[in-house]
């Protein structure tokens, strides 16, 4: 079976300084990864591993200076920035350390919002973000402002706002890193629920304890694959 996410020799290099002084930085120096659908995988690093830009890059956030990323047998580099935009939008739920979530909208609103660009009728959108909230254990604060909600409920609404577009992939960057140990407990277990039942998690970490709840690590240093 064809990987989902199908990663090779890509490398990334940024260039910083002036015209007379550029100074490159080599963040991933010829990068192979293959993650099946339906699997749940942490990508572990030190700070400046390069585990941040593959994770943008596997979420279309950023794209390789060189190598080839296939995502669901496409191969990324030949899409347009509307197309990319659309794949993205689509195909990958994005959770972040920082929840992201608007301060004036309620839960439900949170959730309904990223179905506005998919031209879904009111009434739709709030089936989906009301399922969506069911799911992660939120029916009785849909109504609630994120001022009014924890820590841990606020990243159960951000993992409900990603599941809401059925996404192939769901990526989260360190989404325990603003959490208290109970509430980073309930979160990997939602995410430990959703990998039963048959979603594809990249958990991006550097926390080993975090790490060790998926089923494989991928390790990188200095810009490689360990």
């Amino acid at each position: 079976m064809p990987s989902l996410v199908e990663i090779r020799g890509v490398t990334k290099v940024y260039r910083t300084g002036s015209a007379q002084r550029t100074v490159e930085v080599h963040a991933l120096r010829g990068v192979d990864v293959d993650i099946a659908a339906g699997e749940f995988v942490a990508i572990m690093g030190p700070s400046g591993s390069g585990k941040s830009t593959l994770m943008h890059i596997v979420g279309l956030l950023d794209t390789p200076s060189d190598g080839s990323y296939r995502l669901a047998e496409t191969e990324v580099a030949g899409l347009t920035e509307k197309q990319l935009a659309l794949v993205r939008n689509r195909r990958i739920g994005f959770v972040f350390q920082a929840f992201f979530l608007l301060p004036r909208e309620t839960a439900l609103r949170n959730v309904e919002l990223p179905l506005v660009y998919r031209g879904l009728s009111p009434a739709d959108r709030r089936q989906r973000a009301t399922a969506a909230l069911e799911a992660v254990g939120l029916a009785d604060r849909m109504t609630h402002l994120p001022n009014e909600l924890s820590g841990g409920q606020k990243q159960r609404v951000a993992i409900a706002r990603a599941l809401v577009q059925e996404p192939d992939i769901l990526l989260a960057d360190e989404p325990t890193g603003n959490l208290d140990t109970r509430a980073s407990d309930e979160v990997l277990a939602l995410f430990d629920a959703l990998h039963v039942d048959g979603k594809t998690i990249i958990l991006v970490t550097h926390e080993p304890d975090v790490g060790a709840r998926a089923r494989r690590i991928i390790h990188m240093r200095d810009g490689s694959v360990e």
